[in-house]
């Protein structure tokens, strides 16, 4: 049976903003001759800074084995057998930390595509994922998630071609695959639809819930259902983010003949334009403020709503990815919001007045400041990708 007694996990995905200079893989050009080797190597640091900043779990880049199913380079193809002994061992410290890992295989791996190429190029491309886990000898909960993909004008169609995707894979990718409800396609009624046809496990995204129920699901008995498709022993994982609610901003370039009218004085302002900043007369670029997209993850979680959300779920037992565009810094700053305003909350996290003062240090050094990540995760939706 899952431990129940053990603490909720909290984790984050992929890029460590915390420490500068720590990289998630191996990030060479081919002709660098990269390896999934070096990625480890690099990894290994990661883990020594999760376990000094009591971050138990994390999602790995789906690129740290590169150019691995690359159909053009057959020389990588090898590189997961290849590294059998270093995966085995970055599996064993993983687990000695007491740390959850995970992939998210990137939008473009698609088990519904109408193309059998593309479905098939997608499968390979999570059997080496799935393979990877494996020869790190983790257990079930160590997991691919993914989406059930494009709806190609068929929302039916596409539904059950996943399913003939899932039947073509081979047993230790669906031992490991998890789906998940998306934000403008798949609602969590299409997830429910296809485990009960495939008994695929899902992972339950609170944001993409309130971006897409067309069914009005309601929350709490949709996510039991999610969490019930998990086997027994097996802790759930769902994931969590609030929306951006800043205005964000567009860059756009300014036409020689938008320049000339400005520089002649007969340019004429956009009705409900919004500006950062007034523009030059020689300007060729311009920044527009426009208002956010809901789609959008924030940098940090405000944690009022997660306490809410949790509170929502109290005698249910699952680990939270945070999915905040800060990263571990999301974190960083949640636990602490979490013991100061939910402490109930934060009691199901592990989080007690022992951590306060280390906690406190956290929150000195997040408010010094630190650069912004604006590049969107190879995991990341269209839509986050997009803004």
């Amino acid at each position: 049976m899952t431990d129940n007694n053990r603490p909720l996990r909290l984790g984050f995905p992929v890029k460590v903003m915390g420490k500068p200079g720590l990289k998630s893989g191996d990030t060479r050009r081919w002709q660098n001759n990269p390896h999934l080797k070096h990625s480890l190597e690099l990894l290994d640091e990661v883990l020594e800074y999760l376990k000094s900043e009591k971050l138990d779990m994390y999602r790995l880049s789906s690129d740290i084995a590169p150019y691995a199913t690359h159909p053009d380079m057959p020389q990588f193809h090898n590189m997961v057998a290849e590294s059998d002994a270093e995966l085995r061992a970055f599996g064993a410290k993983a687990r000695g930390y007491d740390i959850r890992l995970s992939f998210h295989p990137s939008q473009y791996v698609l088990l519904n595509a109408p193309n059998p190429e593309l479905t098939r190029k997608s499968i390979w491309d999570l059997s080496s994922q799935a393979e990877m886990l494996d020869r790190m000898e983790l257990n079930d909960e160590a997991v691919m998630i993914t989406h059930v993909g494009g709806v190609y004008d068929d929302h039916e169609a596409s539904r059950a071609r996943w399913i003939a995707g899932w039947e073509q894979c081979p047993e230790h990718v669906r031992r490991r695959l998890v789906l998940e409800n998306d934000d403008i396609r798949f609602s969590a009624a299409d997830v429910l639809w296809i485990h009960e046809r495939t008994g695929v496990r899902c992972v339950f995204d609170y944001q993409h819930f309130w971006c897409l129920n067309p069914e009005r699901l309601d929350m709490r008995e949709t996510l039991e259902k999610f969490l019930a498709t998990w086997p027994a022993g097996v802790r759930p994982k769902i994931h969590f983010s609030s929306p951006r609610t800043e205005l964000r901003e567009i860059k756009q370039k300014i036409t020689p003949k938008q320049r000339a009218a400005a520089q002649a004085g007969t340019a004429k302002a956009k009705k409900g334009e919004l500006l950062k900043a007034p523009v030059k007369a020689t300007a060729r670029v311009k920044t527009v403020l426009r208002p956010p997209i809901w789609t959008g993850h924030a940098d940090f979680t405000n944690p009022f709503e997660f306490a809410t959300f949790m509170r929502m779920a109290e005698g249910l037992f699952f680990d939270v990815m945070m999915e905040g565009k800060s990263k571990d810094l999301s974190l960083l700053r949640l636990r602490p919001d979490l013991l100061r305003f939910a402490p109930d909350v934060a009691a199901r996290f592990g989080i007690t007045e022992k951590d306060a003062a280390a906690f406190a240090a956290d929150e000195a050094w997040l408010d010094q400041g630190m650069e912004s990540d604006d590049e969107p995760d190879v995991d990341e939706g269209l839509a986050q990708a997009a803004e």
